[in-house]
């Protein structure tokens, strides 16, 4: 079936989401404009108000509208404990099982040369001025337990290792409970606590 040249700019965007396929895509385009024309219309004036007005946190690199996040912003959490993550899903995951209470740190991707990605990519200068300004005393590896994941935390001790620090700093890895090869948005709040709880020092 063949769409006129707006409709099927629109499927192909929707495409673009995660998990949605041509045929989800069609679906969609279609309901928005024949069943919801009016919540479609809020759903693009939500996008574009997204699009113009959240950024990413000073501190953290965590999405927020406001210059500092939520989570940066609350003294009551653990300042001396900084959890290294890849995405702000895996800030949401974490979040949702509830029992880490420590600061974020967002890279935004994981090393992978072969795609050309490399650590100014992923904000490692961003992290090490953090470290050093802030007194951590703990960092956790939260990137996924893929390849490049376990390359990215590797990566990320050894440049803290070499930081001149007037205190020791623990390095710590998540890894009970975890899937290898998995990724923190898809584990359940549970295993992922555990997985907190559980956390190994990084040798």
């Amino acid at each position: 079936m063949s769409f006129s040249p707006l409709l099927s700019n629109l499927i192909e965007s929707l495409q673009a989401l995660p998990g949605v396929g041509r045929k989800t895509a069609q679906r969609m385009a279609l309901s928005l404009l024949e069943k919801t024309p009016d919540k479609a219309a809020r759903l693009a004036s939500d996008i574009e108000e997204a699009l113009e007005k959240v950024g990413r946190c000073a501190q953290c690199r965590n999405l927020t509208e406001a210059e500092i996040c939520l989570i940066c912003e609350d003294r009551r959490r653990d300042q001396s404990v900084l959890c290294i993550v890849e995405t702000p899903m895996d800030v949401m995951a974490v979040e949702s099982a509830g029992s880490f209470r420590g600061k974020y740190f967002v890279l935004y991707g994981k090393l992978s040369p072969l795609d050309g990605v490399g650590p100014e990519d992923i904000g490692i200068d961003q992290l090490l001025k953090m470290v050093l300004a802030e007194g951590v005393e703990e960092v956790i590896l939260a990137t996924n337990l893929t390849v490049e994941g376990e390359a990215t935390a590797h990566y990320i001790c050894e440049q803290l290792r070499r930081l001149n620090l007037d205190h020791p700093i623990k390095l710590s890895r998540i890894a009970q409970g975890v899937p290898t090869g998995g990724e923190l948005e898809y584990v359940d709040g549970n295993t992922l606590s555990q997985a907190f709880a559980g956390r190994k020092a990084y040798s």
